[in-house]
């Protein structure tokens, strides 16, 4: 589970937010803050027979492993004097992923979006408009900031890349070698360049996360792509000079740890990557 916590201001109340399995929750507890009645609001609302056939019914679209049978038997208690729900006892019951009770600083009861907004309907028409308008603002305010971060990452990995693949070229691949053969001679290097740096190669990569997109370079940090780039030049000059893959590998080993010591203390570099550039 990736957790990123973020939060908004709505009509003065700061509101706080949390990524749950790539999913966006909003905290009803700071929600209701500034109305009257507080927390007891969650309550009454989630005593509801309308809030809770809604949350069903979003539990059905967006949750395959919601326990339907629990849920027709507390959709049938829903309004009666004596019903009470929560969200713990909401995913307890139901297997529902719908509703969280988060623990902690800024803990409390917290909704996905799509359900938040429906409780800020509930809670006033003009309260949900404003909230819609700054989740929406945070949202293209991520957008920029990722675009920022790919051409930050872009400049990095092809800063000397030419230089890397042109020194292969030259001094590795016989003019005869098939385009096939001329290609496992590149990604050989690259991955050359990965143990060096990363301690793995892109396969043994792939293979440990098995669910992810991209390679081991897309998920790199600053520092790291910073590292690379300067390996690629290292590793073409050490190509030039005729070294064994072996004794290269060693070397940019060497580099690769002497300048990661060097980058992570450097506060330059430390602004660009006080988080990763790809959510790990």
């Amino acid at each position: 589970m990736n957790s990123k916590n973020q939060s908004i201001v709505v009509q003065d109340v700061e509101i706080h937010l949390f990524s749950h399995n790539e999913e966006d929750y909003i905290s009803l507890t700071d929600m209701v803050s500034g109305f009257e009645g507080g927390s007891s609001l969650i309550e009454a609302w989630l005593r509801n027979k309308n809030t809770i056939e809604f949350i069903g019914v979003w539990e059905r679209i967006n949750n395959p492993n919601f326990n339907s049978p629990e849920f027709e038997g507390i959709r049938i208690q829903a309004g009666l004097n004596r019903f009470t729900m929560s969200a713990k006892l909401w995913a307890q019951r139901t297997n529902g992923i719908g509703l969280v009770a988060k623990a902690g600083r800024y803990g409390g009861t917290f909704a996905h979006k799509d359900i938040a907004f429906e409780f800020g309907s509930w809670l006033s028409p003009e309260f949900k408009l404003y909230l819609i308008k700054e989740f929406q603002r945070l949202k293209e305010q991520e957008i920029q900031t990722s675009k920022l971060e790919w051409n930050i990452r872009r400049s990095l990995t092809k800063s000397h890349y030419r230089i890397h693949t042109d020194a292969i070229k030259e001094h590795l691949i016989p003019p005869q070698l098939s385009k096939e053969q001329s290609s496992y001679i590149y990604a050989s290097e690259a991955d050359l360049l990965n143990v060096a740096l990363f301690g793995k190669t892109a396969k043994e990569w792939r293979t440990e996360h098995p669910g992810k997109d991209g390679n081991i370079r897309d998920y790199a940090t600053v520092e790291q792509l910073v590292v690379l780039a300067s390996l690629e030049s290292q590793n073409a000059l050490l190509i030039e000079q005729q070294k064994t893959s072996a004794e290269r590998l060693s070397i940019l080993n060497v580099l690769a740890i002497k300048q990661m010591k060097s980058l992570v203390d450097n506060p330059a570099v430390k602004k660009l990557s006080d988080k990763p550039l790809l959510d790990k």
